[in-house]
Protein backbone atom coordinates (compact mmCIF):
# COMPACT_ATOMS: atom_id res chain seq x y z
CA UNK A 1 0.00 0.00 0.00
CA UNK A 2 1.71 3.76 -1.25
CA UNK A 3 2.38 5.74 1.93
CA UNK A 4 3.52 9.45 2.20
CA UNK A 5 7.23 10.17 1.84
CA UNK A 6 8.70 11.27 4.83
CA UNK A 7 11.76 13.41 5.68
CA UNK A 8 13.36 9.90 6.72
CA UNK A 9 13.13 8.91 3.40
CA UNK A 10 14.35 11.45 1.58
CA UNK A 11 17.83 10.59 0.83
CA UNK A 12 17.39 7.14 0.06
CA UNK A 13 14.36 8.41 -2.55
CA UNK A 14 16.71 11.04 -4.32
CA UNK A 15 19.45 8.38 -4.72
CA UNK A 16 16.69 6.27 -6.39
CA UNK A 17 15.58 9.38 -8.39
CA UNK A 18 19.74 10.08 -9.72
CA UNK A 19 19.91 6.07 -10.46
CA UNK A 20 16.91 7.01 -13.04
CA UNK A 21 18.16 10.28 -14.04
CA UNK A 22 18.29 9.23 -17.55
CA UNK A 23 14.31 9.19 -17.47
CA UNK A 24 13.31 11.27 -14.93
CA UNK A 25 16.77 13.70 -14.41
CA UNK A 26 18.96 13.97 -11.28
CA UNK A 27 18.25 16.39 -8.80
CA UNK A 28 20.47 17.95 -5.87
CA UNK A 29 19.02 16.80 -2.29
CA UNK A 30 18.10 20.44 -1.36
CA UNK A 31 15.93 20.19 -5.07
CA UNK A 32 14.17 16.93 -4.36
CA UNK A 33 13.28 17.57 -0.86
CA UNK A 34 11.96 20.98 -2.46
CA UNK A 35 10.00 19.21 -4.65
CA UNK A 36 8.49 16.49 -2.35
CA UNK A 37 7.08 19.59 0.08
CA UNK A 38 5.55 21.14 -3.22
CA UNK A 39 3.97 17.70 -4.62
CA UNK A 40 0.39 17.56 -4.24
CA UNK A 41 1.16 13.78 -4.32
CA UNK A 42 3.68 12.62 -2.72
CA UNK A 43 3.88 8.64 -2.43
CA UNK A 44 5.83 5.77 -1.97
CA UNK A 45 6.16 1.93 -1.61
CA UNK A 46 8.87 -0.08 0.52
CA UNK A 47 9.95 -3.24 -0.86
CA UNK A 48 9.57 -6.11 1.60
CA UNK A 49 13.26 -5.61 2.42
CA UNK A 50 12.25 -2.22 3.83
CA UNK A 51 14.45 -0.18 1.25
CA UNK A 52 12.18 1.56 -1.01
CA UNK A 53 10.22 -0.08 -4.05
CA UNK A 54 9.29 3.00 -5.86
CA UNK A 55 7.79 6.73 -5.20
CA UNK A 56 5.90 9.34 -6.80
CA UNK A 57 5.97 12.87 -7.22
CA UNK A 58 2.76 14.35 -8.66
CA UNK A 59 2.42 18.58 -8.62
CA UNK A 60 -0.62 20.05 -9.12
CA UNK A 61 -2.81 23.37 -11.58
CA UNK A 62 -2.06 24.96 -7.95
CA UNK A 63 1.51 24.09 -7.56
CA UNK A 64 3.95 27.08 -9.00
CA UNK A 65 5.83 26.12 -11.95
CA UNK A 66 8.20 23.35 -11.87
CA UNK A 67 9.75 23.51 -14.87
CA UNK A 68 8.79 23.55 -18.67
CA UNK A 69 6.93 20.22 -18.75
CA UNK A 70 4.55 21.14 -15.73
CA UNK A 71 4.36 25.11 -17.11
CA UNK A 72 3.20 23.25 -20.81
CA UNK A 73 0.17 21.95 -18.65
CA UNK A 74 -0.53 25.14 -16.80
CA UNK A 75 -0.85 27.10 -20.17
CA UNK A 76 -3.31 24.37 -20.82
CA UNK A 77 -5.56 22.85 -18.59
CA UNK A 78 -7.21 24.90 -16.25
CA UNK A 79 -7.43 22.11 -13.36
CA UNK A 80 -5.17 18.57 -13.27
CA UNK A 81 -2.77 16.73 -11.65
CA UNK A 82 0.68 15.93 -13.43
CA UNK A 83 3.19 13.18 -12.63
CA UNK A 84 6.18 14.70 -12.25
CA UNK A 85 8.66 11.65 -11.92
CA UNK A 86 7.50 7.78 -11.00
CA UNK A 87 10.57 5.43 -10.12
CA UNK A 88 10.47 1.97 -9.32
CA UNK A 89 14.01 0.12 -8.34
CA UNK A 90 14.93 -1.87 -11.05
CA UNK A 91 15.28 -4.83 -8.54
CA UNK A 92 11.27 -4.70 -7.52
CA UNK A 93 10.03 -3.81 -11.81
CA UNK A 94 7.56 -6.39 -12.63
CA UNK A 95 5.25 -6.37 -9.51
CA UNK A 96 3.30 -3.64 -9.96
CA UNK A 97 4.78 -0.94 -8.24
CA UNK A 98 3.99 2.01 -10.78
CA UNK A 99 0.54 0.65 -11.42
CA UNK A 100 -0.03 0.70 -7.80
CA UNK A 101 1.79 4.15 -7.34
CA UNK A 102 -0.99 5.72 -10.37
CA UNK A 103 -3.76 4.01 -9.38
CA UNK A 104 -3.08 5.41 -5.45
CA UNK A 105 -2.67 9.09 -7.45
CA UNK A 106 -5.45 8.27 -9.45
CA UNK A 107 -7.77 8.18 -6.55
CA UNK A 108 -6.33 11.19 -4.57
CA UNK A 109 -6.91 13.26 -7.63
CA UNK A 110 -10.47 12.32 -8.21
CA UNK A 111 -11.19 12.88 -4.39
CA UNK A 112 -10.00 16.73 -5.35
CA UNK A 113 -12.15 16.47 -7.83
CA UNK A 114 -9.34 16.86 -10.57
CA UNK A 115 -9.98 16.07 -14.11
CA UNK A 116 -7.46 15.00 -15.51
CA UNK A 117 -3.81 13.30 -15.13
CA UNK A 118 -0.71 14.56 -16.98
CA UNK A 119 2.61 13.53 -17.68
CA UNK A 120 5.53 13.38 -20.12
CA UNK A 121 7.46 10.61 -21.40
CA UNK A 122 10.86 10.89 -23.17
CA UNK A 123 10.55 10.33 -26.51
CA UNK A 124 14.58 11.17 -27.07
CA UNK A 125 16.55 9.84 -25.10
CA UNK A 126 13.66 7.77 -25.63
CA UNK A 127 11.68 5.74 -22.84
CA UNK A 128 9.51 2.77 -24.31
CA UNK A 129 8.58 0.69 -21.56
CA UNK A 130 6.87 4.26 -19.66
CA UNK A 131 5.33 4.76 -23.24
CA UNK A 132 4.04 1.28 -23.00
CA UNK A 133 2.85 1.64 -19.59
CA UNK A 134 1.32 4.59 -20.34
CA UNK A 135 -0.48 3.52 -23.21
CA UNK A 136 -1.82 0.45 -21.61
CA UNK A 137 -3.05 2.55 -18.77
CA UNK A 138 -5.47 4.57 -21.14
CA UNK A 139 -3.25 7.74 -21.52
CA UNK A 140 -3.32 9.88 -24.80
CA UNK A 141 -0.78 12.04 -26.70
CA UNK A 142 -1.89 15.68 -26.10
CA UNK A 143 1.75 16.95 -27.95
CA UNK A 144 5.44 16.89 -27.99
CA UNK A 145 8.11 19.24 -27.25
CA UNK A 146 11.97 19.56 -26.14
CA UNK A 147 13.01 20.55 -23.20
CA UNK A 148 15.10 23.81 -23.44
CA UNK A 149 16.90 22.61 -19.96
CA UNK A 150 18.69 18.92 -21.61
CA UNK A 151 17.76 18.91 -25.20
CA UNK A 152 15.39 15.98 -24.49
CA UNK A 153 12.48 15.93 -26.65
CA UNK A 154 9.04 14.18 -24.77
CA UNK A 155 5.44 13.58 -25.63
CA UNK A 156 2.89 14.93 -23.36
CA UNK A 157 0.02 12.94 -21.97
CA UNK A 158 -3.27 12.73 -20.57
CA UNK A 159 -5.62 10.63 -18.88
CA UNK A 160 -8.93 11.68 -18.39
CA UNK A 161 -10.33 11.22 -14.98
Amino acid sequence: MPRDIGAADLAALNALNDAHAAEVNALAPSAFAALVRQAFAARMLDAADGRPAGFCLALSHATPTQGPNHGWFRDRLPAFAYVDRVVVDAACRGQGIARALYADLVARARAAGLPVLACEVNLDPPNPVSMAFHETFGFTEAGTATDPRNGKRVRYLTLAL
